[in-house]
């Protein structure tokens, strides 16, 4: 297993998001996020990612690997991926961690109040985790922002752009809620609903 540290003399926010090379994940989920004892966390199986050159923003691939919870549409759909399907699984990761301590009654537990930048309360911090998760699992890859700008939303209280409806995945196509709802020709389905009324004797 190899695990890279974040050092405050830029070594690995440089290797990701400066250097020349940019790495895709690939496989960025809960089970591969490990934290520290002091509950930093620390991103780590490296196996399926991809090096990129200076120049190179996306890739394809005919043999799609990973997780489909956590993977981006294009990437689990076409088999192309790029750093913002690395955006995308930060997203569904995000919002995995906000709901389960909602749902435990904990939501507040995710406030650390050393960071709150300038937000009034654990409330608005966490609304505001929900609407960058929403803003990383945006449909179209170009809707997403990138992690350097995830970053900046989540240090500063800056005014976040709306996310659009999300889109839907069905019988290996994938549909624009806006598309359905405007009486668009395409049907997302062709099931049918037989209703039977049972007389008791």
């Amino acid at each position: 297993m190899l695990v890279y540290e974040y050092l405050p003399n830029r070594s690995l926010d440089f290797f990701i998001f400066d250097s020349r090379l940019k790495i895709i994940h690939r496989d960025l989920k809960a089970s591969n996020v490990l934290l520290d004892a002091a509950m930093n966390p620390k991103i780590s199986d490296f196996g399926l990612a991809k090096l990129f050159g200076e120049d190179q923003t996306e890739g394809n691939t005919y043999r799609v690997v990973g997780t489909y919870g956590y993977m981006s549409p294009e990437y689990a759909m076409e088999g192309l991926y790029s750093t913002k399907s690395d955006t995308f699984s930060f997203g569904v990761l995000s919002l995995e961690i906000v709901w389960e301590l909602w749902k435990e009654g904990r939501a507040l537990d995710i406030v650390d109040s050393s960071t709150m930048g300038g937000l009034d309360s654990g409330d608005e911090v966490m609304m505001r985790c929900i609407q960058i998760g929403l803003l990383c699992v945006q449909e179209s890859l170009d809707d997403r922002p990138t992690m350097s700008n995830v970053i900046f939303m989540l240090e500063n209280a800056t005014t976040l752009p709306s996310p659009k409806k999300p889109a839907f995945i069905l019988q290996g196509k994938y549909y624009d809620m806006d598309t359905i709802t405007t009486g668009s020709s395409t049907t997302p389905s062709t099931n049918h609903v037989t209703l039977s009324t049972l007389i008791a004797r």
